[in-house]
């Protein structure tokens, strides 16, 4: 009768990643508080042009995967996750009085910066812990979970930025100093509530991961979804324009987190279902239709700044990422060996930061130079050739 029922007994996602996905539920808290004002702070208070606010965030979102590179291989080296975890999100949570006592475009790129430093410290072994307490058959439900509950943060930051803001007559230091509070949250919940397994990785003596034969045991198929997700992020620029093309749409000061509430509240409700998906059918499928919402959001962002058409847009923007995000995450783990996938993750997330950087600076020049649309339909070409370059693959299996 034992047997029996353990053949039966439902495999549950690991407490781990309920815990890691809640921490990142309450930094993104604190974090979307901020950036979903910050584009709009930058150039309506601080007087910042649309380049400049690409150039930051693309220098600050870019900061942030490249530097994954050396935590991942960091936390495969020393076989530990959790501590360059904290870490990171410890430096996350340390910023956010930067942004509220701001005085010049300086001081909100040296706050930038240093959060996405953080935030590049903690991703590769977050989601390398993940992989860790994870079985094979259910690393899509949990990326997907964790993805999830990140981005109920990630509209829950926004909403409670915009009734702040109406609350406060459109004071924005008031809202990023409350911003500070969910954020030291989130290090607590992370530093008393998440144990790593004992032994993560396997004991013993291990070549750095970044060395030429360790490097060489990463297969081609890891290699050709590192190329696929630094394609999708030249067509996913920084969010901040999402910000300012509601903007143009008329949308009020204190409504402007709206468009990322939008946006995120889509990605929250889809990212787990699509996840789960994502251990049932062929990957590459999944991920091609994931990338056509992005092309038709850049299409309706492109089109028109009427609410209507950026409402529609932001929809279909959040549509992509949920199908998009969790998956990739989830192939990187299913294609690199089990002592390298610190190291994997880092690779995967510096291809996609160099692609950032390029993308959120041509980005700003595009609006500034021939207008918004410009930039949304430069988004749409480099999401085909995302998808052409996922079609042309031929002959392998996922």
């Amino acid at each position: 009768m034992s047997e029996i029922y353990t053949l039966k007994k439902p495999v549950r996602i690991p407490r781990t990643v309920w815990l890691l996905g809640f921490v990142s539920m309450l930094m993104d808290i604190s974090s979307e508080m901020i950036h979903s004002l910050l584009p709009v702070f930058m150039v309506t208070v601080l007087g910042a042009s649309a380049t400049t606010v690409g150039v930051i965030e693309g220098i600050a979102e870019s900061t942030a995967l490249i530097v994954k590179i050396f935590s991942g291989v960091l936390s495969d080296y020393v076989g530990k996750r959790k501590w360059l975890t904290v870490l990171g999100y410890g430096l996350g949570a340390a910023t956010k009085p930067l942004f509220a006592a701001a005085s010049g475009i300086g001081w909100v790129f040296t706050a930038r910066f240093i959060d996405r430093i953080g935030k590049g410290i903690r991703g590769a072994p977050r989601d390398a812990l993940i992989a860790d307490v994870t079985p094979a058959g259910l690393r899509g439900a949990a990326f997907g979970l964790r993805q999830s509950l990140d981005t109920v943060g990630a509209f829950a930051g926004p909403l409670l930025a915009m009734g702040l803001m109406l609350l406060w007559n459109s004071d924005f230091r008031a809202v990023f100093w409350v911003a500070v509070i969910p954020g030291f949250l989130a290090v607590a919940l992370l530093l008393f509530g998440v144990r790593e397994p004992a032994a993560a990785i396997t004991p013993g003596k291990r070549p750095f991961p970044i060395s030429r034969s360790a490097l060489g045991k990463l297969p081609r198929l890891y290699w050709w979804v590192v190329a696929i997700g630094a394609a999708l992020t030249l067509a996913r620029f920084s969010e901040a324009f999402l910000v300012l093309r509601a903007q143009q749409g008329g949308l009020a000061l204190a409504l402007i987190p709206l468009a990322l509430v939008l946006m995120n509240l889509v990605y929250a409700v889809c990212a787990y279902p699509l996840g789960a998906l994502a251990d049932r059918v062929r990957h590459r499928t999944l991920l091609a239709l994931g990338i056509v919402p992005l092309i038709i959001a850049d299409a309706l962002l492109a089109h028109s700044a009427q609410l209507a058409w950026v409402g529609a847009g932001l929809v279909f923007w959040g549509v992509h990422m949920a199908a998009t995000q969790g998956l990739l995450a989830a192939m990187v783990a299913d294609t690199a060996p089990a002592n390298l996938r610190g190291t994997a993750f880092g690779l995967f997330n510096l291809a996609s930061g160099v692609a950032m950087l390029a993308a959120s600076a041509l980005a700003g020049v595009l609006w500034d130079q021939l207008g918004a649309a410009a930039t949304f339909y430069g988004g749409a070409v480099f999401a085909g050739i995302a998808l052409l370059l996922l079609l042309v693959r031929n002959g392998q299996t996922d």
